[in-house]
């Protein structure tokens, strides 16, 4: 019998590391994907910690092909994929929106939406044959709404949550849980520590390895009571008024 496999696309050392640790404690086999095997150094250390089966595939989430490629490989070698976890996103460059290039905005579409549906279409038929299987999207609360200062950004994860939802009201109904997760708020991770500098402070971000908690939690959620949309923030953030 072949060990569930959750493949994440985007494995970092913050969200990335900590999702990986986290699936591979609960007995799945890991497949990383990313750009360049450095990039998902700290989330296969952390997921060997706890003896799961840890790969490395390449792909890069601005070359679709690349994306179905690498999940083709992944199913070969390791097996059908239970979980896919697309945690890659565009740049956040901060610019006034007449200020957005074309390039730009190509760029920024072919990481969150174009990047994210090839995964999605690389796994769901599969799923759908199973009536099985979770699909998760790391976003952000840009998803919904507009910004004058960072305009790139919020156009990709509006389009990610378009897409997240069109999937999810096609597809739910196939046993596959789709789930849209907007991170309202900054992760506890290396970059952001650096960005605020003496002004760092645990309690004002989110810990990556709770954020993961809450992926895992929402894959156990019942047919009955299915959350598609989950916003996340620690008790310290400030809404916005």
């Amino acid at each position: 019998m072949t060990q569930s496999v959750c493949a994440i696309i985007g494995a970092g050392e913050g969200l990335g590391r900590a999702l990986a640790a986290k699936f591979a404690s609960q007995g799945f086999d890991i497949a990383l994907i990313s750009r360049t095997e450095s990039g998902s150094a700290a989330a296969r250390e952390a997921a060997a910690a706890v003896s799961a089966n840890v790969r490395y595939f390449c792909a890069d989430a601005t070359r679709p092909e690349t994306v179905e490629a690498a999940l083709a490989q992944v199913t070969d070698e390791m097996g059908d994929i239970d979980v896919l976890i697309y945690n890659a996103r565009g740049s956040f460059t901060a610019c006034e929106p007449l200020d957005m290039s074309y390039a730009a905005l190509e760029d920024v579409f072919q990481v969150e939406v174009i990047g994210a549906f090839a995964a999605a279409k690389s796994v769901l038929p599969a799923m759908i044959k199973r009536s099985r299987g979770s699909v998760f999207f790391s976003s952000a609360t840009a998803a919904f709404r507009g910004s004058g200062k960072y305009p790139l950004y919020a156009i990709g994860k509006f389009g990610l949550r378009a897409l997240s939802q069109s999937l999810s009201k096609a597809y739910a109904k196939d046993g596959v849980h789709i789930v849209h997760v907007r991170l309202d708020c900054d992760l506890d991770v290396p970059i952001m520590r650096e960005a605020y500098g003496d002004t760092y402070d645990t309690t004002s971000l989110a810990s990556p390895d709770d954020v993961a908690e809450s992926y895992w939690l929402a894959h156990l959620q019942p047919r009955s009571a299915w959350s598609n949309e989950i916003e996340l923030r620690p008790c310290t953030e400030k809404w916005t008024y």
